[in-house]
């Protein structure tokens, strides 16, 4: 019989996994909301900002001081920086660029500083970051007042049990038809900006 030929060795390539850069060359500070009872905040300080600071404070300021995060609870306020509700400081370390705040509120607003503090206890804010609000921690007390009613068009147009895929074709045959359930709000009368919209 004939040999068989052996069958080619498929060699796998292997690429490298593209490394997102730890840094961007951007002085930035981002507050977000992790669960009703935690933020998250994540920050870059540049050379430019850092030289900045040494310039107005001295040549030793830098090391001299120590970074803070200031944490401000700004609900229901127009924060200016001087009229928080109540904050608190958070002492760090210089290597370190990301911290989990445990604020025990939810259904807040904070918004907080990331600055120098010296040894006489003076802050030095560097970045401030956007407001962030935590999300409740129970079930909303919110009650609809109209349900959807498109199932139940559905089962009320017979004739129309199939192939129809637009709410807003469903409502004008029903509009023809003159079943459409009195003072539920379309779906497809609603645009940004104005209030819920009845039909008539």
């Amino acid at each position: 019989s004939l040999p068989v030929p052996a069958a080619p060795e498929h060699q796998t390539q292997h690429f490298p996994e593209p490394q997102l850069p730890h840094s961007y060359g951007v002085d930035r500070l981002v507050l977000m909301a992790r669960d009703p009872h935690w933020l998250y905040a994540y920050w870059e300080i540049t050379a430019t900002k850092k030289d900045a600071f040494t310039r107005t404070y001295g040549p030793e300021a830098w090391s001299s001081t120590h970074p803070v995060l200031r944490v401000y609870d700004v609900t229901g306020v127009d924060f200016n920086g001087n009229n928080a509700k109540g904050c608190m400081d958070i002492h760090l370390g210089d290597e370190i660029d990301n911290w989990h705040i445990e604020v025990k509120e939810p259904d807040r607003s904070f918004c907080i500083d990331l600055g120098r503090m010296f040894q006489d206890g003076r802050f030095i804010t560097l970045l401030r970051s956007n407001i962030a609000t935590t999300p409740r921690a129970s079930l909303s007390d919110r009650l609809d007042e109209e349900w959807m009613w498109i199932e139940g068009l559905y089962r009320t147009l017979g004739k129309f049990q199939y192939g129809v895929s637009s709410p807003m074709l469903v409502e004008e045959l029903a509009l023809e038809a003159g079943k459409l359930p009195a003072g539920i709000s379309s779906p497809g009368n609603w645009h940004p900006g104005s209030d819920k919209q009845s039909l008539p």
